[in-house]
């Protein structure tokens, strides 16, 4: 006697299809943090301006909002 255990279909998994579709805001981003590295390291007059010019790349938006914040007295 042999017992099939092939799973029926209503105990198969679903099968999920995840597509990612890309924003232009990324983009954005990324020209912005290109666009930071050249200022900051152009305007590096040493080594470790250079290094910190580099996470102040990274951070660059966060930066704007608080100016901005800062300016509109918020």
């Amino acid at each position: 006697m042999t017992t099939d255990t092939k799973p029926t279909p209503q105990e198969q998994p679903r099968k999920t299809k995840v597509i990612y579709r890309g924003n232009a805001s990324e983009a954005v981003y990324g020209f912005g943090l290109i666009g930071a590295w050249v200022y900051y390291l152009t305007t590096a007059t040493t080594f470790g301006m250079g290094a910190l010019g580099i996470l102040k790349g990274i951070v660059w938006p966060a930066m704007v909002v608080f100016e901005l914040m800062k300016y509109l007295h918020m």
